[in-house]
């Protein structure tokens, strides 16, 4: 058995899988037993909006357990943390109103231990073998998954075409009409029809770390990159040498950045600003994922940008290093 035949029956034994449980052992609430192996500590569930985890609840860790009860309405995508100093993203579960058991070894900074929750293991299952893998496969065996739908608006929104988006939002079934992955995916595809290669960008006010107001639009009459970074961003601090590189090298023939930062700190922001010595302008409203320009712009991932012509309009997206380099000499000899 090849891995592409293999990938594929992964949702199809799964998606038999969830059915038969729901079948026989539906269950209206659910309880999380958490062993972790600190002595003291408080765990914190964390419920997840716009690729950012909130606090919801918390429970006092005691002889190395917690717990957690609640109710959902369908499988949801909750995060475990602590109140400790580790430098971790939120332990991943995928909660549904079952009894469920986790094993959190803190040593282990990516993946808890998770038993209980089928969906969970829908989304283990997409993690363990996601080279080569298609998500409309995965919908298409489970199409009353949000387990699905959220790989769908997580992973897939930036590497799809509109069209690609749209034919995967109609595999679902009916009844996840209502959930948040996909109403944000279909705003998501709206934005992105008005930003085809050849529309105009789209105009915005921003920030500047000394308080001043500017405008998008201000700095069109040169080709311009429109950049959307952080300074949290590990490729985005790699890919900023090379931005450093194509600004000294075109500034003076016509060609100038206008960046977006997706940072909540401003000091860390202003840091960054200058320890990668980015010497053009830069904005941010601190607001995270919930950055205004990057709503505006359908940003999911970073570091991501938009090149815009002397007349305003948008002619590539996303090109970088060498890549850029040689577009820019294309246009600008």
């Amino acid at each position: 058995m090849n891995m592409k035949t293999y990938i594929k029956i992964i949702p199809v034994v799964l998606v038999l899988i969830v059915g038969a449980y729901f079948f026989f052992s539906y269950k209206s609430s659910y309880t999380i037993h958490g062993k972790i192996n600190v002595d003291s500590a408080t765990v914190y569930l964390k419920g997840f909006r716009n690729k950012m985890f909130y606090t919801i609840d918390s429970s006092k860790v005691t002889n190395g357990t917690f717990s957690f009860k609640g109710s959902v309405k369908r499988p949801e995508l909750f995060g475990l943390t602590t109140d400790r100093n580790e430098s971790f993203s939120p332990y991943y579960i995928f909660v549904e109103n079952n009894t469920i058991q986790v094993d959190i070894d803190t040593a282990n900074t990516h993946k808890a231990t998770i038993k209980g929750s089928v969906s969970n293991a829908l989304f283990e299952a997409y993690k363990s073998k996601r080279e080569g893998f298609r998500i409309d496969s995965l919908i298409k065996a489970n199409p009353s998954s949000p387990v699905a739908a959220y790989i769908l608006y997580r992973n897939f929104t930036s590497s799809l075409s509109v069209k690609e988006i749209e034919a995967d939002l109609a595999l679902f079934d009916p009844s996840l009409s209502d959930l948040s992955y996909l109403k944000e995916l279909k705003e998501i595809v709206a934005v992105k029809k008005k930003l085809e290669n050849g529309s105009p960008a789209i105009d915005f006010s921003g920030t500047t770390p000394d308080g001043k107001t500017v405008k998008l639009s201000g700095y069109f009459g040169n080709y311009l990159l429109l950049d959307f970074w952080a300074s949290w961003c590990p490729p985005c601090r790699k890919e900023n040498p090379n931005l450093v590189k194509v600004y000294n090298k075109y500034k003076a023939k016509g060609f100038n950045i206008f960046s977006v930062s997706l940072d909540k700190e401003r000091d860390n922001w202003i840091a960054a600003i200058d320890n990668d010595h980015l010497a053009w302008v830069h904005v941010s409203d601190l607001k995270f994922w919930d950055s205004a320009a990057a709503k505006l712009y359908a940003i999911r991932n970073i570091p991501s940008n938009f090149l815009i012509d002397p007349k305003g309009n948008i002619i590539a997206r996303n090109l970088k290093g060498e890549e850029l380099d040689r577009k820019l000499g294309e246009l600008l000899k």
